[in-house]
C-alpha cells in the first residue's frame, strides 16, 4: 500500500514523467515476461534489445499518444456516468483504435528493421487480428468502467490502456 500512495502522490506531482514511465515500463515488463514465460528463452538467449526498443516505444510512442487522445476523449465527452463511459468506450474503440493500431503496428515493424514492402506486407495480415483481439479486450466492462472511474488529472491521463501489444 505505501508503494501505491508513493505512486499516487508522484502521479499528483509529475503527472506527464509519470506516464511516460509507467508506460515504458510496463511494455518493457511485458517483453521480458513474453521473452521469459511464454518464448522460454532463458536469460543468456534474452533479447535485451527488444526489451528497450518496447521501452522506447512505450515512453516515446504509446504514453504521448494515449495521453493526449484521453484528455481530448475527456474534453469530447465529460462525465463519469456509466452512460459517459460507455460514450467513452465506443469513441475509442470505433474511431481511436483503428487508427493506433494503424500507426503502431508499422512503427513497430519499422524498429525491428522490416523494409517497407516487408512492413506493408505484415500490416495487411496482421492488422485484422490485431484489431479483433483489441476489440475482444477493450470493449470489456472493466475498460468501460476504467474509462468513468480514472479521471483525467492535471491535463494529462492516468488512466492506463486496457492492454499492451506486443508484437513481434
Amino acid at each position: 500500500m505505501a508503494l501505491w500512495r508513493a505512486y499516487q502522490r508522484a502521479l499528483a506531482a509529475h503527472p506527464w514523467k509519470v506516464q511516460v514511465l509507467t508506460a515504458g515500463s510496463l511494455m518493457g515488463l511485458g517483453d521480458i515476461i513474453s521473452q521469459q514465460l511464454v518464448e522460454r528463452r532463458g536469460l543468456q538467449e534474452h533479447q535485451t534489445g527488444r526489451t528497450l526498443t518496447m521501452v522506447s516505444l512505450g515512453c516515446g510512442f504509446v504514453a504521448p499518444v494515449l495521453g493526449g487522445w484521453y484528455k481530448v476523449l475527456d474534453r469530447l465527452i465529460p462525465g463519469t456516468t456509466k452512460v459517459d463511459a460507455l460514450k467513452k468506450m465506443l469513441l475509442d474503440q470505433g474511431g481511436f483504435a483503428p487508427c493506433f493500431l494503424g500507426c503502431f503496428l508499422p512503427l513497430m515493424g519499422t524498429l525491428n528493421g522490416l523494409s517497407a514492402q516487408d512492413n506493408w506486407a505484415k500490416l495487411r495480415r496482421d492488422y485484422p487480428d490485431a484489431l479483433l483481439t483489441n476489440y475482444y479486450v477493450g470493449c470489456c466492462p472493466v475498460c468501460c468502467c476504467h474509462l468513468e472511474l480514472l479521471p483525467v488529472v492535471e491535463s494529462t491521463s492516468v488512466s492506463l490502456p486496457c492492454f499492451i501489444i506486443a508484437t513481434q
